[in-house]
């Protein structure tokens, strides 16, 4: 019996979508391996303002927070520089290249060549990292629009971008704690610091160098160009219209927003300390349980990839939010109705817990699958709309407001911790549980993540880009481009 070629999406949508292969999209996104990479090393940089720089733990905390707003101050106006670059080099590798270096010598400064520099020399090199963190960013991000139109493929990008997400930190961190902490005493000190950095540092290059080959063949001038017969630049005024007339943008960015805070907040150590020290007796069950519960749950972000390839991202970010919030609640229950303390010192109750939490992680790698594909879709929706590519202004502009919100998750969690008593004194793992403490820990853990999700599925109903309209969106761009390449001739 004869075999049957597979109808491309091209052919079965009338759309003449950019397609590459699946070793170009793998690559490509290894610059998610390479940020996840500097990731690992600055979530290190408290130790080396406290060990290289002298200064106190509350105040590095302090100037670390107030660094997120001037990284969201930043990011619309770098978004702008690159939008408007139109070079030979290629747009993303080059800005890649150029934010990488810049948060390298910083990163190197930081770690290893300016001990004893004191507070201002700190606050001066940490905010030339974010500055270089900021550009290559923001030219990362854009490689995910970039590398394909396919509505099939698009969804795989959210999935090798999960997976470096997930996985570079989890093994970054057996090295810095099981390899290289052990060589240095068990401490983190200046030596053990500067290890980390003169290891990370050349992996985030090979990381940068892979995904450079990936995208060469995609990162090319005509790729960026706009669908408008007027030469006028990309300006501030254009973030402004797509802040005020991009509903599909607005809603991303409020689900989106509002999913991130939940996380912010029940991923802050004295939430932890509230469940797992207190609550369930084991404060080191907390990272067995990001462990066993993360890594097989990267399966469903494969299956989320699938499915939204052929149902549409948004219908998958629906459906897992759906599923994560009856877990939510079911968790909840289940919790409110034992002595937490059991799941520690009983197998049936640790395997249900274990299981609940598995299941709820599963339905997050889905929605962060399915939300990478969606941005791809708001930056082509974008270029219908307005005519102008703007990859680099939608993701500061998410950035901005994603900087500002987010970081509420301190707050909110020590806000909640206040309430049931902790005003002048942090949770500590010995405290006895009580049913405030039981109440408010469940809140912070599963009811938050709950909110967020109800909130974005609020926003998901007037996300308008289902699969159908993001065929008639891709049409739509393809007859501007050839009407513009005819009057061109």
């Amino acid at each position: 019996m004869a075999h049957t070629k597979r109808e491309t999406a091209s052919e079965a949508d009338g759309v003449q979508y950019r397609h590459s292969k699946w070793w170009q999209i793998a690559l490509t996104m290894m610059s998610n391996g390479m940020s996840m990479t500097f990731y690992s090393l600055i979530t290190l940089v408290s130790y080396a303002a406290n060990v290289n720089y002298g200064i106190a733990m509350g105040l590095a905390g302090v100037l670390l927070t107030g660094s997120r707003v001037f990284d969201g101050i930043i990011d619309p106006f770098i978004a702008l520089v690159i939008d408007r670059y139109s070079g030979k080099f290629g747009k993303i590798r080059f800005f890649t290249a150029i934010g990488w270096v810049i948060r390298s010598i910083a990163a190197l400064m930081l770690f290893v060549w300016a001990n004893g520099g004191g507070v201002v020399l700190f606050v001066a090199l940490y905010l030339i990292y974010i500055v270089g963190s900021s550009i290559c960013d923001i030219a990362g991000n854009m490689a995910s629009p970039i590398i394909t139109t396919d509505p099939r493929q698009r969804p795989i990008v959210g999935v090798w971008g999960t997976l470096y997400s997930y996985l570079v930190p989890m093994i970054l961190m057996v090295v810095s704690n099981v390899v290289l902490l052990p060589m240095f005493g068990g401490e983190y000190n200046a030596q053990m610091l500067s290890a980390c950095a003169l290891v990370y540092v050349p992996i985030s290059l090979v990381f940068m160098l892979l995904s450079f080959v990936g995208v060469k063949d995609m990162d090319k001038a005509e790729n960026f160009e706009n669908i408008t017969a007027s030469d006028e630049k990309v300006g501030i005024k254009d973030m402004w219209h797509l802040l005020k007339d991009n509903r599909p943008f607005q809603m991303y960015v409020l689900h989106c927003v509002s999913a991130k805070l939940s996380q912010q907040t029940m991923s802050q150590a004295i939430v932890s300390t509230l469940v797992f020290g207190i609550l369930i007796g084991n404060i080191g069950l907390s990272t067995i349980v990001s462990a066993v519960t993360s890594l097989p749950s990267i399966i469903f972000a494969v299956l989320a990839g699938k499915l939204a390839g052929k149902y549409g991202s948004r219908t998958i970010a629906i459906v897992s939010m759906i599923v994560g919030s009856v877990l939510s609640i079911v968790a909840i229950i289940y919790c409110y109705s034992i002595d937490m303390l059991s799941i520690s010192q009983s197998m049936v109750p640790m395997v249900i817990f274990f299981g609940l939490l598995f299941l709820i992680n599963a339905a997050k790698m889905c929605i962060t699958t399915a939300d990478t594909a969606m941005r791809s879709d708001v930056v082509d929706y974008e270029l219908s709309r307005s005519g102008k590519y703007l990859p680099g202004v939608v993701t500061a502009t998410y950035n901005f407001i994603d900087q500002f919100i987010s970081s509420l998750g301190t707050t909110i969690a020590a806000v909640g911790v206040s309430l049931i008593g902790y005003v002048n004194t942090a949770p500590q793992p010995t405290d006895a549980p009580t049913p405030e403490i039981k109440a408010m820990g469940l809140f912070l853990y599963f009811g938050i993540p709950l909110i967020g999700w109800v909130i974005g599925l609020v926003a998901m109903k007037f996300y308008t880009l289902t699969r159908v309209k993001m065929i008639e969106v891709q049409k739509d761009i393809n007859e501007r481009k050839a009407e513009l390449e005819a009057q061109a001739e």
